[in-house]
């Protein structure tokens, strides 16, 4: 069991003990009195402890630390009573003081409470409200209560009786308006209990005054027990609502409470009764008595117009709430969205917590939401969110950000990264079709003063550097990735620049025949010198200029270039290359008007299709229905497709039967250590990718030849065409056009 239960377990043996005791009334009164003080050390102590709780917001936790005061006061009172209990065991100043004290810092509890805004009229109410029961309770004891006690109850006696009554009854109209706040920051079922106090408190002074000696002496011993077993009872419904998944159960807006004053009325229409009938004469008690029915006749009113609108304020709630639905949840998937997600964050930050934030983004969604259509791309979503949902453990919160991009809360990191990630680990099955998805994730951690903004968007940099890493991983956010980004942003904006400024020369490799020796073609290659940073690789701007969309009007400003400068070599020499190769990215790929760009270019230089070669890489193949249309209208045309790096991606026979190819160019990486026959498998590779290419009438290119061996070997095994640092580096145009006379390259 848990603390709390063991909490209430240990108050409610107290109250039994009283109960017991009254039953056998034994000689000792102080034993009667020993309950009370157990009962409310241990209600202080549950307050105490859900005050300090986690999850709990400001004004719930101020509100417990209040409550915390006020049992505090009545412990003294209890303890009090148990001292002097074998002395004077009825209502004195001495228990009086503290008791009347605790239910004034309860009531300012439950005033404190947030709730609607507070107009003027409001507050006017609430005073009219509280003066009415006030005054009403105030004459019930006065002229009913306290003329039911013993001849020999003190003056004073009957004043504290009266003022704790009265106390008791504006205390339940408190509790009643604070439980009746659909946006109540205490658990419902809480406030309900804690009850308890005042309805004690009310009847224990009329009883003590008006009642027997058995029922004096029975809630002398009980009231405060009670009281005690009410706070601890509460404070573990308030630590329940707090574990609890789901939505948080709100106040339904009606309350009994709220009949409170109307009782008054007709209580005081009832004393109005009672006192006029004594002494008057019967004409003026039907007067009377018809003033009291009017009153009546207005009471009844006012209750219709109160069922009314107690009526319309319900439908405005449930559509408070839908709308409150909507705005903070994903219409797809159920789950909570972006602002719903980000509030929740805060909230956690802003209490102190601990509290870390996961991204998770499906890999490669563009290309199977193409593939397989919307509508099974949208159940794919809701298949994605259900696993995802059962993956995630108590005080874990899935999201959706918006498309394939989902979220989880974490209170804690450890283990959740891998655990959540298992959600991806079975295939899916939609519109009778199995896919086995990969995801990215991105973990961040809060670090203190951290805002929630800052914390997804440090989620959001450790998710693109998981992608960078291979994709189906996660990574961990850590501060230096911060400056990372930053230098990309950077890099982004001089690269803007210097594309405008025409700081990027174009470079070009020539590509040999490795039988003749003759220049074939050559490849375009950009180059970037930078005014100050010097010679930035294209490894470093080339995915700067992926990631940022700058690598549209880069390819833009490489293509008509390479196609201008091809057809200024024919012009300058009898003799050249056959065509230029330009790469082309996926980004361009999915460009509606590149086709439309590329025939454009070629018609301003005067060049045909078969002058131009595109070097696509095989994940821009796959990458959906788009890139394929863009491909197959490409070589309709009569422009030539080159697959570059071959070997490295998702090579198939499949692919190779679907994509429109002219050449394929062996990588690098295959050519590197073939010379001396050590690695058996990249001569393996090698020689399939030559056997492929000739069987289906393909060109075989082989790049990154660097020594005669490596092309003496490349040539026997059916490689005509090659590349390399052997023949040539890639050259300035100038440079390159002076290679293109009729003399053959070293290749023998």
């Amino acid at each position: 069991m848990t603390t709390s239960v063991v909490s209430v377990v240990v108050a409610s043996v107290a109250n039994l003990g009283v109960l017991v005791w009254l039953m056998v009334r034994g000689d000792d009164v102080a034993l009667g009195y020993a309950g009370g003080p157990i009962a409310l050390a241990l209600g202080v102590w549950a307050c105490h402890r859900i005050a300090g709780a986690t999850g709990l917001s400001r004004p719930a936790r101020r509100f417990w630390r209040i409550l915390e005061v006020s049992g505090v006061l009545l412990l003294t009172t209890s303890c009090v009573a148990l001292i002097r209990a074998n002395n004077d065991a009825g209502m004195s100043l001495w228990t009086a003081v503290p008791l009347m004290s605790g239910v004034l810092v309860l009531m300012s509890a439950f005033l404190g409470l947030p709730g609607q805004a507070r107009t003027m009229s409001g507050c006017l109410r609430a005073a009219l409200d509280g003066f009415t029961v006030a005054v009403a309770a105030g004459l019930v004891f006065w002229y009913g209560v306290l003329d039911l006690a013993p001849r020999d109850t003190s003056l004073a006696a009957r004043i504290v009786a009266a003022v704790v009554g009265v106390g008791g009854v504006l205390l339940l109209v408190v509790i009643g308006k604070s439980a009746a706040r659909p946006d109540s920051v205490i658990a419902p079922a809480a406030l309900r209990v804690l009850t308890i106090g005042p309805l004690t408190c009310v009847s224990g002074t009329f009883l003590q005054i008006a009642g027997s000696e058995d029922a004096r002496m029975a809630v002398s011993v009980l009231s405060l027990p009670l009281t005690g077993a009410a706070l601890t009872l509460g404070a573990h419904l308030q630590r329940r609502a707090l574990t609890r998944t789901g939505p948080a159960v709100t106040g339904t807006g009606r309350s009994l409470f709220n009949l409170l004053p109307l009782a008054a009325v007709a209580v005081m229409a009832g004393l109005v009764i009672s006192v006029s009938a004594q002494d008057l004469t019967h004409r003026q008690r039907v007067i009377i008595i018809g003033a009291v029915l009017i009153a009546g006749f207005v009471v009844a009113r006012q209750l219709l117009s109160l069922r009314e609108n107690t009526l319309a304020l319900r439908g405005i709630r449930r559509q408070q709430a839908e709308l409150e639905r909507l705005a903070l949840s994903d219409n797809l998937t159920g789950l909570p969205n972006r602002v719903r997600f980000t509030v929740a964050l805060t909230e956690r930050l802003d209490a102190g917590e601990a509290a870390a934030a996961l991204l998770i983004d499906i890999d490669d969604f563009k290309m199977i939401n193409d593939t397989i259509g919307p509508a099974a791309g949208d159940q794919l979503l809701l298949a994605v969110s259900r696993r995802l949902r059962n993956q995630c453990s108590p005080g874990e919160m899935p999201a959706r950000l918006g498309g394939d991009e989902f979220a989880v809360l974490l209170p804690s990191f450890e283990g959740a990264a891998d655990r959540l990630l298992q959600a991806f680990a079975e295939p899916f099955v939609i519109a009778d079709q199995q896919l086995l998805l990969h995801a990215s994730a991105g973990v961040a951690v809060a670090a203190p003063g951290e805002t929630a903004d800052e914390v997804l968007r440090n989620a959001d940099i450790a998710m693109y550097a998981a992608k960078e890493n291979g994709k189906a991983s996660w990574v961990r956010f850590e501060p230096s990735m911060r400056q990372d980004m930053a230098d990309h942003a950077r890099l982004a904006g001089e690269l803007r620049n210097g594309i405008a400024r025409g700081e990027l020369r174009l470079y070009y490799q020539p590509v040999y025949d490795l039988v003749t020796g003759r220049m074939h073609g050559c490849e375009a290659l950009v180059r970037w010198q930078h005014p100050v940073r010097g010679f930035v690789s294209p490894g470093e701007f080339i995915p700067c200029a992926e990631r940022s969309g700058l690598i549209v009007p880069l390819g833009s400003w490489v293509l008509r270039t390479a196609c201008e400068q091809l057809a200024a070599w024919r012009a300058a020499f009898s003799s050249t290359i056959e065509a230029v190769n330009v790469n082309v990215a996926v980004r361009q790929l999915r460009e509606p008007g590149f086709v439309d760009e590329v025939a454009a270019v070629l018609s301003d230089t005067g060049l045909v299709p078969d002058d131009l070669v595109i070097e696509v890489t095989e994940s821009s193949v796959v990458d959906g229905p788009q890139v394929r249309e863009t491909l197959q209208a490409l070589h309709e045309m009569g422009v030539r497709l080159a697959l570059d790096d071959f070997g490295t991606g998702q090579s198939s026979l499949s692919l190779l039967r679907a994509f429109p190819v002219h050449a394929l160019k062996l990588d690098k990486s295959f050519v590197d250590g073939i010379a001396d026959g050590a690695d058996r498998g990249r001569l393996a590779v090698a020689a399939a990718v030559a056997q492929l290419a000739e069987h289906l009438q393909l060109k075989a290119v082989a790049e990154g030849i660097e020594n005669q061996e490596q092309l003496d070997r490349l040539r026997d095994m059916g490689y005509r065409y090659g590349q390399g640092f052997l023949m040539a580096r890639p050259l300035p145009a100038a440079e390159c056009g002076a290679l293109m006379a009729d003399v053959p390259a070293h290749v023998a």
